[in-house]
């Protein structure tokens, strides 16, 4: 089975490669693809998955290229992570909206509108390409802003799209260890959007568990969600938020952190990876070891603002490990392929499960995926607070597309100006115009 993968350079890729390691079963993936605008990236990346691969009897094959077409042909699957504008772009993603006074994140806010803004054209491009060249490849998006990429992309290749994300699957993890529970036997009821959603229940053996954690102080206090949230705050919601809601919650806590911070968490990434990028490619560097090292600060230093806002100390152990969405994307695949049924958080088409949306919207939601595809499990209504957020989001998400589709400013002025957490209609015409020229991928905003 052919595996390629779009921003086969960037910085998690040897993340599913272990993944791939890992699997002896049958139908197993045995070659693939890394395509990367970026040569030196792929050598650097490259370099690291050949000594990850050292000694592993039967390791699939890897080869690489930037030719886009030379990628597609012959593909099983698609796995989409690239950057549109690179670590450089989010940083300046973040500090534009900054400088404003409003939240600079790489997803959330106004810097998750930018980013969104240029990377939505190049997805729809590549889901063109892929249908024409891969027709019946499935894709696995995992692209941010990950439902709004995997949303665009559906209108293309419809139920081949499948979106993932690492947020919700550490967050069930997490609090399943905080019970005392093997995460492995534990059934989560997670609902919302990409970064936007809950945890409002989580069964073993048929059972929820979450009031048990909600009504212990020291459990609550044991995990990162409980640090950034709060018991009061978790026990009022009678739910536990995905960690990206602390950006909704405790805005103004957090924009204070941020603008105090020095760097941004952008640039903090952009030259943490720039070394690694530097000499992973040159023989003799020893690239997994310098990956590793990397990997190790990246993880450590996650959320960092948000946590000294908090008033939160360093990230337990337990937690530097990456959040999962590797495992995520081998279930996913092996689901779809060998017709192994398996339950999973996905960003799917939402259909009939979330009434409060329509069913082309693509929701965050606990999904069954079989060798037809990934479908929504019925799911409790959202509460009225819930309904607020989803639907404001949604709305902006489809803005940010109308923008897209027709190079409309207005669209793009709607889509800030709408967003919760951008507080003037002034300032999201100050917005644009700064990301337009901070981006010159956002060229094609200017003129309408």
């Amino acid at each position: 089975m052919r595996l390629t993968i779009l921003g086969g350079g960037g910085f998690r890729v040897p993340l599913v490669h272990r993944a791939l390691l890992n699997d002896r079963a049958p139908g197993r993936v045995t070659e693939v693809v890394l395509h990367d605008v970026d040569a030196g990236r792929l050598a650097a990346i490259g370099a690291v998955l050949a000594e990850q691969a050292a000694g592993v009897p039967d390791a699939p094959a890897v080869t690489a290229t930037t030719l886009l077409d030379e990628a597609l042909r012959g593909a099983d699957f698609v796995f989409s992570a690239i950057r549109v504008g690179g670590l450089a772009g989010r940083a300046a993603d973040e500090r534009v909206a900054l400088d404003l006074g409003v939240l600079g994140q790489e997803t959330v806010g106004a810097g998750g509108i930018a980013y969104g803004l240029r990377t939505v054209p190049v997805a729809m491009a590549l889901a063109h390409r892929i249908a024409e060249l891969a027709p019946a490849a499935h894709v696995i998006n995992f692209t941010n802003p990950a439902g709004l990429v995997t949303e665009a992309m559906a209108r293309v290749l419809g139920g081949r799209v499948t979106g993932i994300c690492d947020s919700p699957v550490g967050l069930a993890r997490r609090v399943a260890r905080a019970l005392g529970v093997d995460p492995a036997a534990a059934s989560p009821d997670y609902v919302g959007l990409n970064h936007l959603g809950w945890l409002r229940g989580l069964r073993v053996a048929g059972r929820d568990e979450l009031p048990r954690l909600l009504a212990d102080e020291r459990a609550l206090g044991s995990f990162e969600e409980g640090e950034l949230f709060g018991a009061d705050w978790l026990r009022s919601l009678g739910a536990v938020p995905n960690e990206y809601l602390h950006y909704y919650y405790f805005n103004r806590e957090t924009v204070g952190a941020y603008r105090s911070a020095g760097r941004t968490r952008g640039a903090c990434l952009r030259d943490q990876q720039a070394g690694f990028y530097a000499t992973a490619g040159r023989p003799g560097t020893g690239a997994l070891d310098a990956w590793h090292r990397t990997l190790a600060d990246r993880e450590a230093t996650y959320m960092a603002a948000n946590r000294a806002a908090a008033g939160a100390g360093g990230r337990a152990g337990e937690d530097l490990e990456p959040g999962g969405y590797e495992g995520v994307a081998l279930a996913l695949m092996r689901a779809i392929s060998r017709d192994e049924p398996a339950e999973l958080i996905l960003n799917v088409r939402n259909g009939t499960t979330l009434p409060v949306l329509d069913a082309d919207a693509v929701v965050e939601v606990v999904c069954r995926v079989d060798a037809a595809g990934a479908r929504p499990l019925p799911t409790a209504p959202l509460p009225a607070h819930a309904v607020g957020l989803v639907t404001s989001v949604k709305a902006v998400e489809r803005e940010i597309m109308a923008a897209a589709d027709a190079g409309s400013r207005s669209a793009a002025v709607r889509a800030f100006a709408l967003h919760p957490l951008v507080d003037s209609v002034s300032v999201a015409r100050r917005l644009l115009d700064g990301y337009v020229a901070a981006h010159p991928q956002l060229a094609y905003l200017a003129r309408h």
